[in-house]
This record gives structure tokens, sequence and C-alpha cells, in this order.
């Protein structure tokens, strides 16, 4: 392993284009409103794919504009991670090697799936990072995609407010010394797994009589979601800064994982972050889970400048989470 220092070259996000609102749920038939749901959530509305859309299509067209905004081709492109736990296909193959093609990369690079669920993206991050500091590869596509709305159920108002469908993806390489990814501390507690779950493996496998009883949608213990995210973010956000002997001073912008207004409302007081400290487009997006927080990167992305200290906070499914430290160098 060398001293190579790894960032970000050039980041893009895609959300489908059909919008539906809060009150298109009421429309459609749910016992909620729009006062309702953006009380406890921060949610106005989410973007939904169309039928025939799928994860790599998102994934395809975020690909394209981060490459773009690197100033590379698809042909400089040496490996391709996507963080994902709605795949095109439920086994095989992976939704990366099916962008791989998408992007007309005719040569043969690796490329695969990460399930971390909403704190994919940080994973992938590590990943990546660490595969270019071993000098094996230069430039690598790293992807936060997911289509929570086919794996919702969209009569049970706990659940189908919050998700949306979108794909961030950014391009890592080799930046100047001292900038990029400065620190990264991943963490999983599979005790919790049980709280934030969708069936349909080996342990409940998929028949008629599971799929009609919606036994394969998301179910989520929302409580008990709550009580998990701030306890691993206060620990998370702890590490960071005693493990890189900084304070909240020095820190320019906090990402969360958007998966509630409410979680990042609770961290902006507990952690006594400014309120232009923590960035958020949850309102617009709702939870995109491993697309989350690269949305946030190319939405705030205008406003970021050279040096700024960025922590990246990731909580899901798992129960695992991660935080990244970003010196931007763009």
């Amino acid at each position: 392993m060398n001293n190579k220092s790894v960032g970000i070259l050039g980041i893009g996000k895609y959300v489908p284009e059909k919008k539906v609102t809060n009150d298109d749920l009421v429309s459609m038939g749910l016992d909620t409103s729009d006062e309702w749901i953006f009380e406890r959530t921060g949610i106005r509305s989410r973007y939904i794919v169309s039928e025939n859309e799928t994860t790599s299509d998102l994934a395809y067209k975020a690909a394209l504009k981060a490459v773009k905004d690197a100033s590379l081709t698809v042909d400089d492109i040496d490996m391709i991670i996507v963080a994902t736990t709605t795949p095109d296909y439920r086994l095989f193959p992976s939704t990366a090697a099916v962008v791989q093609n998408l992007l007309k990369i005719n040569r043969p690079i690796p490329a695969f799936d990460v399930a971390a669920a909403c704190s994919g993206f940080s994973y992938t991050l590590s990943i990546a990072e660490n595969y270019i500091k071993s000098g094996h590869y230069k430039n690598v596509l790293v992807l936060g995609a997911d289509v929570l709305s086919k794996n919702i159920d969209w009569t049970d108002r706990t659940t189908c407010v919050l998700f949306g469908d979108g794909a961030g993806a950014v391009i890592l390489g080799e930046v100047e010394p001292e900038y990029g990814i400065l620190y990264t501390k991943l963490y999983a507690d599979g005790s919790c797994a049980e709280i934030l779950k969708a069936d349909g493996g080996t342990k409940s496998p998929l028949t008629e009589g599971f799929v009609r009883d919606k036994s394969h949608f998301i179910k989520m213990n929302g409580r008990l979601v709550f009580k998990e995210a701030v306890k691993v973010i206060d620990m998370s956000i702890k590490d960071l800064l005693d493990d890189c002997c900084l304070n909240l001073s020095d820190i320019s912008y906090y990402v969360a994982h958007q998966a509630n207004m409410r979680i990042l409302d609770y961290v902006r007081q507990k952690q006594a972050f400014k309120t232009n400290q923590v960035l958020s487009n949850i309102d617009k997006y709702g939870n995109t889970s491993a697309a989350s927080i690269p949305l946030v990167l190319d939405d705030f992305n205008h406003q970021f400048k050279k040096g700024d200290y960025i922590i990246l906070n990731a909580f899901g499914a798992g129960f695992t989470w991660g935080v990244n430290l970003i010196r931007w160098s763009k």
C-alpha cells in the first residue's frame, strides 16, 4: 500500500422523471396528508421509476454525468462498484456488470455490487479507495443506486411515504497529497438485522403465496431504527473527530444518509452543528437508500470549496453504518 491520496474527480446523479408528491399519495387513496408526512419525515416529494426502468438505467445515466464532470471518457474507467440492495436481477448478474455493458466498456474490467443497504455508498468508497491506493486501478466508478419503489407496499403508509428512487455516481482517482478521502470507518451490528428487512431470500424463499401476502416488501420498525440510527451516528462522529484530532468547528459540511429529517434535526442539535453545516435534500427525493449521499454531494457540489472538510455519515439495514472524512479537492 502506498501513500496515494484518493478523492472525487467527478460527480453526477440521476432521478426518474416521475415526481410523486405527498398530495399525489393522498389522491392514490393513502390515509395520510401532506402535513402528516412532512411533519414526521421532512419529505415533500420523491421520484419513482416507470414500469420498465431499472436500477442499472438510473446508475448508467448518473455514471455518464460523473464521467463528464471528471473530464474523462468511459474508456478511462478500470473498475465499477455499485452499492445497491435493489439489483436488476434477484441473484445474478450483478448490476455493475449490466452498467459496464450499458457504458459500452468492451474490455474486461472488474465490476461488482456491494449490499450494505443505505450504508452502501460509504462501504464502496472505502473499497474503491483501497483498490486505487494498491496501484491496481486508477479511475474507479462508484455508484449508489436503488429502486425502492418496486419493493414497497404502496398501501402501507409507514413505509411508502419514505422512499424514492435515484442514483448517484462518483469517479474516484488520485488527487494531490492531503486531499481526498482522509478517514473511513465502517461498522455493522447483525443483532439488529430484524428491525429493517425485506424477506424473499433463502430464509423465506419467494412463492406464489409469499408474494400474494406481500411478505416480500420492506418491513421496518421505525421506532427502533430511529433509536439505533441516532446512537450509531453519535458513535461514528465521535470516533472520527477523536481519531482525526478535529473539532466540529473544523468541519465545513456534514452529509448524512437522508432517511428522516427528525434524525437529521436530532444530530444537528445533539452535536451542536450550525444549521448551514448540515446539508439535506430529503424534502425533494425522500430516502433513496445508497443513492442518498451522492445525491446530496451532487446537489451541493457548487458550494463546496477546495479544502473543505466534509463528513459523510451513513446508516441502514443490517444494521450497518459508516463514516468518511473528505477534504474536498475539486
